[in-house]
């Protein structure tokens, strides 16, 4: 028998080229996913610069408000909690390293930056993806399975400006305060605990870190903030519009919404610290 097998038959592709077209159409599936986020960015940004133009397309402040109750005020617990955790284990974990130099109280330097640049932000839109990202998507994922959307569209109401506009404004305003308090929460536990469970005066911890953050540290982590819950907003209506197959659908959307957040937001921290790092502000 040939390699081919029976006349007529054509080969079987190998393991080599079935693995080479899985990741071809991995690759084109996340691209058409991309450019959806994208266009959805565009379609967000016009309607929000038609607001200020012509007064008669208005965002409804009431659901923006709504939504930032929904979305920030409900994770400012969680949020403080996991950052007040943070900042204690930073405290913990740093202070027998700097204790091999005798700089104990280096230990205020050392989170002060980490905090204010990195772990604020990071930790404030980890939480919020999970518990308003998802939120999110399996929201107006069940809105696509109900019909909700059609009847919008057949009443010519557009979902992108009464769904998604408002989202998309409350996760990023939410963002961007969350991860304020998220860095702030974390200096005040890991003082705390500096100053009490690892004997460095309060007043010497306070002068460390104001000698060591800068403004441009602060506004570098306000700025990622911004952009984080940008991006958790987009993602989150972008996979909850594109639902399909019923309630399976509106789960999977809301997996991928947190595994996309998530990637997105350690690539879009890399980049930020790249540039800020070629731009020569660290």
């Amino acid at each position: 028998m040939s390699i081919a097998g029976r006349p007529g038959e054509s080969p079987r592709p190998g393991a080599t080229r079935r693995a080479l077209d899985t990741l071809g159409a991995g690759a084109v599936d996340a691209l058409a996913h991309l450019g959806s986020i994208v266009h959805l960015a565009f379609v967000v940004a016009g309607w929000i610069a038609r607001s200020f133009v012509n007064r008669k397309v208005r965002i409804g402040r009431s659901a923006i408000i709504s939504q930032i109750v929904r979305i920030g005020v409900r994770s400012v617990g969680i949020v403080s909690l996991v950052s007040a955790c943070v900042g204690l284990i930073l405290a913990f974990q740093l202070a027998p390293p700097l204790d091999e130099f005798g700089r104990r109280d280096l230990v205020a330097n050392v989170i002060g930056v980490a905090v204010t640049r990195e772990l604020g932000p990071l930790i404030g839109a980890i939480v919020l993806t999970g518990f308003a990202g998802a939120s999110i998507a399996a929201e107006i994922g069940t809105m696509v399975v109900s019909e909700e959307i059609e009847a919008l569209e057949a009443h010519a109401l557009n979902p992108v400006r009464f769904l998604v506009v408002p989202r998309v404004i409350a996760s990023t305003l939410s963002m961007t305060v969350l991860g304020v308090l998220s860095t702030f929460t974390a200096l005040a536990a890991a003082a705390a605990m500096a100053n009490y469970g690892l004997d460095v005066p309060w007043a010497q911890y306070k002068q460390n870190t104001l000698d060591q953050v800068k403004l441009v540290d602060f506004l570098t982590g306000v700025g990622k903030s911004t952009v984080f819950g940008l991006l958790i907003g987009l993602i989150a209506c972008a996979n909850g519009l594109k639902v399909t197959g019923g309630a399976a659908g509106v789960g999977r959307a809301t997996t991928a919404t947190v595994v996309q957040c998530v990637v997105a937001i350690v690539i879009a921290d890399l980049v930020f610290t790249a540039i800020f790092y070629a731009l020569r502000l660290f």
